[in-house]
């Protein structure tokens, strides 16, 4: 399964996610641009109209989804990150596209906690983030009090092989006193959190080991 990278509790974050991890993500976007389960998030955003959009990512770590929503249409984007890993990869590669304008990257703000340290936006983005926060609760109703019009985000399938690997790197964390944890929360769980806020799945699908959904406000 590909690494979970954000965001993360506070602890840990900075020790699991680091600048030699940053860089390698970096050099893959720039060999083979966006991942497939990431290319899913950047259609189902596109299909529900980019143009002038506003995107709030989570843990967006090197801004890789955010570079091509731009690309697509976006007028702005703002990333939440609470490992300062990312920071220098990502702005190399808003430089090499000539878009710094457009992006903001916040760091140390942990949406679910302080939500409003940041306002809301068009789209809300949490690829590879769920699985590495122990509340999905608390940040996906954060999540949906800030978008305006959809919330995608990805997660791990609550399956036996998922759970068996998370369980597995969770006890080497554990052994080598990485506070860092990974979690495989219920998927119908997460998706009534945003029921409840008046968000309805449009799109359910699967790329690799990411199971992928995009919400709508209705």
């Amino acid at each position: 399964m590909d690494q979970c990278c954000g965001p993360r509790t506070p602890d840990g974050s900075e020790q699991e996610f680091a600048a030699r991890f940053a860089r390698k993500l970096a050099r893959q976007y720039r060999r083979d641009g966006l991942t497939p389960s990431a290319q899913r998030i950047v259609d189902f955003a596109d299909s529900n109209g980019l143009a002038g959009a506003s995107v709030l990512e989570v843990g967006g770590g090197i801004g890789d989804i955010q570079l091509e929503l731009l690309l697509h249409g976006a007028s702005h984007t703002t990333n939440l990150e609470l490992s300062g890993a990312y920071e220098a990869e990502a702005a190399r590669l808003l430089d090499e596209r000539g878009l710094r304008q457009r992006a903001t990257r916040v760091l140390g703000v942990d949406l679910a906690a302080t939500p409003d340290a940041v306002e809301p936006a068009d789209i809300v983005i949490l690829h590879r983030v769920v699985c590495c926060y122990p509340h999905y609760d608390a940040l996906l109703t954060a999540a949906a009090r800030h978008a305006n019009r959809a919330v995608i985000f990805s997660h791990p399938p609550r399956n036996w092989f998922s759970r068996a690997l998370l369980g597995s790197a969770n006890a080497m964390y554990k052994l080598t006193r990485n506070p860092y944890r990974a979690f495989a929360h219920s998927p119908e769980s997460m998706i009534e959190v945003l029921d409840q806020h008046g968000f309805q799945p449009r799109y359910r699908g699967r790329e690799g080991t990411w199971s992928i959904v995009g919400a709508v406000r209705v």
